[in-house]
């Protein structure tokens, strides 16, 4: 039989051999083959997480905690579609979700009663699981451009018993003149060419994919981190996070940042108890990065997760400009 990565674009697989460490690249290969694992949170804002476990297990299903997320676990029998018509689905009480895709939300650690800015929201993964950590106590403002992405987003926020949600359509690149320094913790999970996801048996997955489309991905991600960092308040922490692979979207896009902004951000290192994180890269294609980048973090492609970039910034002085200037 055929090896259906072999489909992948040659170009993109010459650059994953250099953006993966030797030793795990038959792994990350190896995983871009085989189905991931299905994973979900328990809702503490509709359930308690030992009832819904217990309910669940009554089914059939059979749920692995994660060590180092309470509320998440993987599912070890039955199916996602097995899952989702079950009654704790319906009503809220859990929410399927990748595991990496629960990370960014945890470096960022919303408080209860913070105002909380998701400048890309929808679909409502991580404005859901902000709301939860919250105790649905503060405020979020989940930003969103298309019309389409933000009734899931609205639809999503109602199922699962968000209250503290404000929806908005603002272009996320200029969100900051309406909010000018007003957060305590923005996110950004940033619009990217989404490499973490390939999957070598489905080609939409990576069809659309280009190094073109990586570098414009790249210029528009960089204004809205900008963007991020100029919402947020002097003290207050930004993560940027995407779901790809792509130097250019993640590390580049980070350093482009640093020197921007100057001594207006510091970076501050990525760290989750139980969970393997490689550090960010200090170059790409002979460019250099600022060392700091190093404390960026990368998850590679897994059974068990998709591939995901994550850094955590804080705010230490204004970045705006004078008033007049």
């Amino acid at each position: 039989m055929e090896d259906p990565c072999k489909s992948l674009p040659a170009e993109f697989l010459r650059r994953l051999e250099r953006i993966v460490p030797d030793y795990r690249y038959p792994e990350v290969l190896e995983a871009l083959r085989e189905p991931r694992v299905v994973a979900l949170r328990v809702n503490p804002l509709r359930a308690d997480r030992r009832e819904v476990v217990t309910e669940l297990e009554a089914e059939g299903f059979a749920l692995e905690p994660v060590s180092w997320y309470a509320d998440a676990f993987i599912l070890r029998t039955r199916t996602k579609r097995e899952l989702m018509a079950t009654a704790a689905y319906a009503e809220g009480k859990i929410y399927l979700q990748d595991l990496a895709s629960m990370v960014p939300v945890l470096v960022l650690s919303p408080r209860p009663g913070e105002r909380v800015l998701d400048l890309a929201a929808a679909p409502g993964s991580k404005t859901t699981q902000m709301a939860a950590l919250m105790g649905n106590s503060g405020e979020i403002v989940a930003n969103d451009v298309s019309p389409a992405r933000r009734f899931k987003l609205v639809a999503n926020l109602r199922q699962q018993g968000v209250s503290i949600a404000r929806v908005t359509a603002i272009r996320g690149e200029v969100l900051w003149r309406s909010y000018p320094e007003e957060f305590d913790r923005t996110l950004l999970d940033a619009p990217c060419s989404m490499e973490g996801m390939f999957k070598c048996s489905d080609p939409a997955t990576y069809e659309q994919w280009s190094p073109r489309k990586v570098k414009v991905l790249a210029r528009r991600q960089a204004h809205l981190l900008r963007s991020a960092v100029s919402a947020t308040r002097v003290g207050g922490v930004i993560v940027y996070s995407t779901c790809t692979l792509s130097p250019e979207e993640n590390e580049g896009v980070v350093d482009w940042l640093l020197h921007k902004e100057g001594d207006a951000v510091e970076l501050e290192p990525v760290e989750l108890p139980g969970l393997e994180l490689l550090p960010g890269l200090t170059g790409w294609q002979g460019r250099s990065f600022d060392p700091r980048v190093s404390l960026t973090a990368r998850i590679l492609p897994s059974r068990l997760m998709e591939g995901f970039f994550v850094a955590r910034i804080r705010k230490v002085r204004s970045n705006l400009p004078a008033r007049g200037a």
